[in-house]
């Protein structure tokens, strides 16, 4: 604790500063774009890309069954799905570019795209 006394005024101001611009930036850096779709994918190929602003339902065949996704309020969600797990049917309502749901058993994928996409770690 020595240490602390070294401190000036000056060093504190400074710190707070940084302290301040880094909590005001953490936001902004994490936040994806305004989502204008959604691409749909069914075995690595694209079988559909939605308008969000359009709501309505549609029905994906996989090798197990059938995926349905809906649409709603400019965002978009795996309403059920026949894989085990259920994981992209937990997944919920997917709103910010760049966010997915993936029903790997089912090969069946929903992508939101827009104009920026969020950070994440593939990004980097």
């Amino acid at each position: 604790m020595h240490w602390l006394s070294l401190l000036r005024p000056g060093d504190w101001l400074v710190a707070a500063l940084a302290l301040a611009f880094c909590a005001a930036a953490f936001p902004l850096a994490w936040q994806g774009g305004a989502a204008e779709k959604a691409v749909i994918r069914r075995g690595g190929e694209v079988f559909a890309e939605l308008d969000l602003s359009r709501n309505r339902r549609i029905d994906v065949p996989g090798p197990l069954g059938i995926t349905t996704i809906a649409v709603e309020k400019r965002r978009v969600r795996v309403v059920s799905d026949p894989g085990p797990r259920q994981y992209c049917v937990r997944q919920g309502w997917l709103e910010r570019a760049g966010e997915i749901a993936i029903c790997a058993p089912n090969e069946v994928s929903v992508q939101v795209s827009g104009g920026k996409a969020a950070y994440d770690s593939l990004n980097y």
